[in-house]
């Protein structure tokens, strides 16, 4: 067999040991182990004698890949997006952030619904992890919601598409793991996705009201604050802004010139500046340590599917597969913009099967390039390319469509991993219930994904004044 055919065979086989049931990181280790050894086997013309041979060249590469990338000084960007947010929830902003945009925004109809939107999209701002956003708005806003009336299964799927948001609005893990594998600035992903997060939040919003206003008893408002209750309730909940204000001015130093430091640092005077307010605010012993648990438990998670998929990627580098499927892409005679929607379509598929940090970490190493060799490659200017954009402002712009094809994914069966933790917090709710109640979030996702495809400036702007 050719490399390239080892490599189909290999990921198939490890798509297969996915759909079976088993854990992204497991499968793609073990296939990666696999095929490596397959390769060098190979290369030794499939000798008996010399398997063993094979098994230790295959071994040598597959244990130096962890190391050698998990090292990178920009991973250590994700425990401390996590902490962040752990943190906020344990000192009790999370509360206060919801509070204030309930007196605001629950006038309109759906408010308290639009509400817990936003006040997901303000706490994603400070927390890297959508499964986090989720597990905490629903302890605090499903009940605020069923005590009005609102249908269980709709609460539930509103707190569910609105903890996606942290994947897309910095702090945001899933950004900075593609910014590592594509090989990409940090800072700039960063920034790119402030707009399309809003963006997102305003297009979910606008789909609550929408649902109010031609659904009878569906959502009612919620009137009676004052404009002093409504200008008391923000106080309590400024110092998520002043965090994130925090890091944006330490990474990306508005007032001109260099950058006060790396967007590692910015995310650690992040957390050091949420422990200080939480410990300001009586947070005590039993608390950190919950927080400090559960920010260890979800960065091993993530760092352990990371270890796994690296060593399916170097295979896929052994095989060639990547330049292979670059090059079939670039044959194909389709127009490149219906390719792209092609890419993205292939993506919903594969999300209903693996989560979304594994999914990026398997297909970015084969989908990047021929995406890129789609605009005219990596050096790429924005008058000869086919997007209209240079190479770079290409890869922010796809990694945004990406990322946020994973937020969609988050809410898709038959595996969306915030539907599992909405329905795994609240005893009231099967995960059948929560996927029912976020069917809705689909069509704003679609509409969401549609405009960023069709103008790219909304993902673009920002990064392009830095």
């Amino acid at each position: 067999m050719e490399p390239i055919e080892i490599g189909l065979v290999v990921t198939f086989g490890m798509l297969l040991f996915v759909v079976l049931g088993m854990r992204v990181a497991f499968a793609a280790g073990l296939a990666g182990m696999i095929g490596l050894i397959w390769i060098f086997w190979a290369k030794f013309g499939y000798e008996p004698a010399r398997f063993g041979k094979a098994l230790t060249i295959a071994a040598k590469t597959a244990g130096q890949v962890p190391h050698s990338k998990i090292s990178s000084q920009a991973l250590s960007l994700i425990p401390t997006f996590i902490l962040i947010g752990y943190l906020a929830y344990y000192a009790g902003f999370t509360r206060a952030l919801f509070e204030a945009a309930k007196r605001w925004l629950a006038w309109v109809p759906g408010g308290l619904a639009v509400s817990t939107v936003f006040a997901t999209a303000g706490f994603a701002a400070v927390s890297g992890a959508s499964v986090a956003t989720s597990a905490v708005f629903a302890r605090i806003a499903i009940p605020e919601m069923l005590k009005i009336g609102y249908d269980k299964r709709f609460a539930a799927g509103v707190v569910a598409a609105g903890g996606t948001l942290a994947s897309l609005i910095p702090p945001s893990a899933i950004l900075v793991i593609y910014a590592i594998i594509v090989e990409q600035d940090v800072g700039k992903l960063l920034l790119a996705g402030f707009i399309p997060g809003a963006f997102s939040a305003l297009i979910y919003g606008l789909l609550i009201i929408g649902l109010a206003l031609t659904i009878k008893g569906f959502g009612p408002p919620v009137s009676g604050f004052t404009w002093k209750e409504r200008f008391v309730a923000l106080p309590p909940a400024l110092p998520i802004l002043f965090v994130v204000v925090t890091i944006i001015f330490f990474v990306y130093n508005p007032f001109g010139g260099d950058a006060w430091g790396t967007p590692t640092e910015g995310g650690a005077i992040g957390a050091f500046v949420v422990f200080l307010m939480a410990m300001y605010r009586g947070m005590r012993w039993a608390q950190l340590k919950d927080a400090l648990l559960e920010t260890a438990k979800l960065s091993v998670m993530i760092f352990t599917i990371i270890w796994g998929v690296l060593i399916y990627v170097r295979f896929l580098g052994f095989a060639n597969l990547p330049s292979a499927f670059s090059d079939w892409i670039t044959s194909l005679t389709m127009s490149p913009m219906i390719i792209l929607v092609c890419i993205l379509l292939a993506y919903a598929v594969l999300g209903m099967f693996m989560d979304a940090i594994g999914m990026l970490l398997l297909t970015l190493p084969v989908v990047y390039p021929a995406v890129m060799a789609l605009n005219g490659g990596e050096a790429v200017s924005a008058a000869e390319s086919t997007f209209g954009m240079s190479g770079p402002m290409c890869a922010i712009w796809f990694g945004i469509l990406v990322v946020k094809m994973a937020e969609f994914c988050l809410i898709t069966p038959p595996i969306g991993l915030n539907c599992f933790v909405v329905a795994g917090v609240r005893d009231d709710l099967s995960v059948q219930d929560v996927f029912k109640g976020v069917t809705p979030f689909f069509i704003a996702d679609g509409i969401t994904i549609a405009l960023l495809v069709t103008f790219p400036s909304i993902v673009l702007w920002l990064p392009s004044q830095v």
